[in-house]
């Protein structure tokens, strides 16, 4: 929903009533994540996508309808059945969509949400999609410890805020099951957690022209990045116009002052042992997702052996990914910002890195699902 968020907001304000749909959960090769939205405003306009065009036009005309009646309903689309079939979902998929109506008086925290969203700060909107409860009930669990709404019980909310603040944490949105009164064991009533977590951080040492690339492409994969280079004639925004911020500072005193946690990924791009190293140090004793390291194979023992030599431990340096990137027989800057982004990709989803064409079985790998 965050990609149509700002649209809402607008109908929202103005006190319109409309339909929203999200995707609550996947299977297979699903062309939607989880948190997919599509909205359909009172004039019929649409915006947002549930499913890159498949089935459309049905939770088109599903979302006018719950619009009007205020009912909310959790529909299945898939090629098992002959009606999901029909309305054109031919990718081998099945997709649970939560139907539901929006305006002032069934959503008050949207505006509240919207800002929240719009500043980076954490926050999470859990709504009841199914079971014995009160489908439709929705409770917003703020970063900051508040909660707003309620989906029935004290025990449920409660229940519901833990786990809430536990996907917020890792960013993962989707479905948690519970008992009616929000018992662990039971798995009758389902929740859909829609986790709205700022972006990932990804910082970039060397303010060199592959650096350029490597944020670009960070950017579109929706990083908040940031370059940082102790030399100021290198490290200026005119150079890196798409990071979101441009450091001048040695690079493992800025790492060891910032925020890293398992989603950061971490790009040591200098291949110069006075910059690398030392930030190496500090990244591999973090608990950043990703640490990669640009150079060549020599240059990468190299670089080993002067980490072993200031007392890193050799599962440490197992956690570095280096030469950097997937082997895509990348030359240029783009072409190896490419390959850095494909293993970034590769690791987040569990990929092969083969050519599809080489494999077998599903094409989307199910999305991790927190302990």
């Amino acid at each position: 929903m965050r990609d149509i968020l700002n649209t809402i907001t607008k109908w929202w304000t103005a006190g319109e009533t409309f339909g929203l749909a999200t995707v609550v959960k996947t299977f297979r090769s699903a062309p939607r994540d989880p948190g997919a939205a599509l909205a359909v405003a009172p004039g019929g306009e649409v915006i947002g996508s549930v499913s890159g065009g498949c089935v459309e036009g049905a939770v088109y005309e599903l979302g006018t309808e719950v619009s009007a009646t205020g009912d909310p309903v959790l529909q299945t689309y898939g090629v098992s059945d002959d009606d999901a079939f029909a309305v054109g979902l031919t990718c081998g998929g099945i997709l649970d969509i939560f139907v539901e109506r929006v305006n002032r008086d069934t959503f008050p925290e949207l505006g509240d949400l919207a800002a929240a969203v719009e500043r980076g700060e954490p926050v999470a909107v859990a709504t009841v999609v199914s079971g014995p409860g009160q489908v439709g009930a929705r409770r917003v669990i703020w970063g900051d410890g508040r909660s707003s709404g309620t989906l029935g019980t004290e025990r449920l909310d409660a229940a519901v805020d833990d786990d809430a603040r536990g996907l917020l944490a890792q960013g993962v949105t989707g479905i948690r099951r519970y008992g009616a009164d929000g018992e662990r064991l039971g798995g009758e009533l389902s929740v859909f957690v829609n986790s709205f977590a700022p972006p990932p951080r990804m910082y970039v040492f060397g303010a060199i022209d592959f650096a350029a690339s490597v944020a670009r492409v960070g950017k579109f994969l929706g990083y908040h990045v940031t370059v940082c280079d102790a030399r100021p004639v290198f490290a200026t925004k005119a150079r890196f116009p798409d990071a979101d911020e441009v450091v001048v500072d040695w690079p493992h005193r800025f790492l060891a002052g910032v925020d890293v946690d398992a989603r950061t990924v971490i790009a040591v791009l200098t291949h110069d042992p006075k910059f690398d190293v030392p930030v190496l140090e500090v990244a591999l004793r973090t608990p950043a997702g990703y640490i990669g390291a640009m150079g060549s194979r020599r240059t990468h023992e190299d670089r080993l052996e002067r980490l072993r030599d200031i007392g890193l431990t050799d599962g440490e340096l197992a956690r570095l990914r280096s030469p950097i990137g997937l082997d895509l027989g990348a030359r240029t800057p783009e072409e190896t910002a490419v390959s850095i982004a494909a293993e970034l990709i590769q690791l987040r989803w569990g990929g092969s890195g083969r050519a599809l064409m080489e494999t077998d079985g599903r094409i989307h790998h199910e999305a991790p699902v927190p302990a």
